[in-house]
């Protein structure tokens, strides 16, 4: 027995190694966190909360946010819209990690980097993308795609590293894209809310909020800010959705409300959201608000009753965004929660007779602790193209705080472990 102990310890040790290997390191950034500690940014800073991209670079990872200075930010700052100041800013954020050393080591000396701006869909040719140069004398210019355009910007400074996460580099001047600075920017009371539903394939949406007079609370939240999610047309043919028409006016109203939102919340926004969010339709008698789940880029509306995948973006201008919806958000206030599944009946037995004591035999041995452990979680594998070790420089810049990181644990796993030091204490105890 006692030349099992060393044994068992050991396979003890290898079972918590292994159960360890899955627990995974999760990084987080907050972009308005970290420049925060950095005043010369505030302008910049400030814009990327106003235009919501601040949500945006938080929802995502391995990116490179190129930051202006007061003095830079000055030169686009009141000078457009906000909507327009908003594209040429997610120029300014490419989906890929540069820090000094990358910079470089630029194969071929350029490259064409794609940015959040591409993302949009609002990016004619090849507007979404940053001409980055490793310039002859250790500089690094910066500038539009279009060719012929000129590298306007350069590097100045690194400010903040999370390697592979984020990086966070100072530029001498705003990247200028002509074909956005020129676009017109569509106002909020320039935008025909029906029109552009109806183009996106929500006729009935849009016809019930002219025939309910609800497009006129609509178009009044649309100055300060709003977000629309319109069910398609075949979202209200689906099974268990009321039909509209049978609906009093009062419940049809609420159910419209509860489709908009009195804020401008992009799709950034929505993937950073931990709150319940509140809805035109929320009031004192009545929550009428839905959570928001996030798998990678897809986003999900859960209002307690049924779930919607968001699935496209119908218009994104600050203040306002309209997105389609796969269904028809039903509230709880109106429509109850999800039902649950019904208990199953007892069975109905016959009267037994009197028991009668068991002849005497062999006492039955109790299972293993062992047959009852749980599997150990498959490791994860490293993804493809992650690189196998970061760069030696700018280590200072690289310790985790507050704004950057944290450590995360399934609770199952937690569990396997527990279970786990149960049955290695039985082992040593035995």
């Amino acid at each position: 027995m006692c030349a099992l102990r060393p044994l068992a310890a050991a396979s003890a040790a290898l079972l918590l190694l292994l159960l360890c290997s899955g627990v995974a390191v999760v990084s987080a950034h907050n972009i308005t966190a970290i420049l925060e500690g950095f005043p010369e940014y505030s302008l910049f800073n400030s814009y990327l909360s106003q235009t919501k991209l601040a949500d945006e670079i938080n929802s995502r990872q391995t990116i490179t946010v190129l930051a202006l200075d007061n003095g830079a930010m000055s030169a686009l700052a009141g000078k457009k819209p906000l909507s327009v100041i908003k594209n040429e800013l997610a120029i300014h954020v490419v989906l890929d990690y540069f820090d000094t050393q990358k910079l470089h080591q630029i194969p071929k000396g350029s490259t064409l980097s794609t940015t959040l701006y591409q993302t949009t869909g609002n990016a004619p040719g090849n507007t979404g993308f940053v001409n980055i140069t490793d310039l002859q004398g250790g500089k690094v210019g910066f500038g539009a795609a279009a060719p012929g355009s000129k590298l306007d910007s350069s590097y100045t400074k690194s400010v903040k590293q999370i390697p592979y996460n984020i990086s966070i580099l100072q530029i001498s001047a705003p990247i200028i894209v002509p074909a956005i600075l020129a676009a017109a920017a569509p106002t909020a009371s320039d935008a025909n809310v029906t029109a552009l539903l109806e183009k996106a394939g929500c006729k009935t949406f849009a016809s019930l909020l002219l025939s309910s007079g609800v497009i006129k609370t609509y178009q009044s939240a649309m100055e300060k800010g709003l977000t629309v999610f319109a069910p398609n047309d075949e979202s209200f043919k689906a099974k268990g959705v009321p039909d509209p028409s049978k609906l009093t006016n009062a419940e049809l109203v609420s159910l419209l409300l509860y489709h908009a939102v009195a804020d401008y919340t992009p799709i950034g926004s929505l993937k950073t959201s931990k709150a319940p969010i509140t809805t035109l339709a929320t009031n004192g008698a009545g929550k009428y608000d839905f959570s928001v789940k996030t798998a990678g880029d897809s986003v999900t509306l859960d209002t307690g009753v049924d779930s919607s995948r968001v699935a496209s973006t119908v218009l994104d201008s600050t203040p306002v965004a309209i997105f389609t919806v796969d269904s028809v958000l039903l509230p709880t206030e109106l429509f109850g929660k999800s039902p649950s599944p019904a208990p199953a009946p007892e069975p109905v037995t016959a009267p037994s007779p009197s028991p009668v004591s068991p002849a005497p035999g062999p006492a039955v041995e109790a299972p293993s602790p062992l047959a009852a452990s749980p599997p150990a979680p498959p490791t994860e594998a490293t993804p493809e193209g992650a690189p196998a070790a970061g760069p030696a420089v700018e280590s200072a810049n690289s310790k985790s705080d507050s704004a950057a990181g944290d450590l995360k644990a399934p609770a199952l796993l937690a569990a396997i472990v527990a279970v786990s030091a149960t049955v290695v204490s039985s082992l040593l105890m035995s």
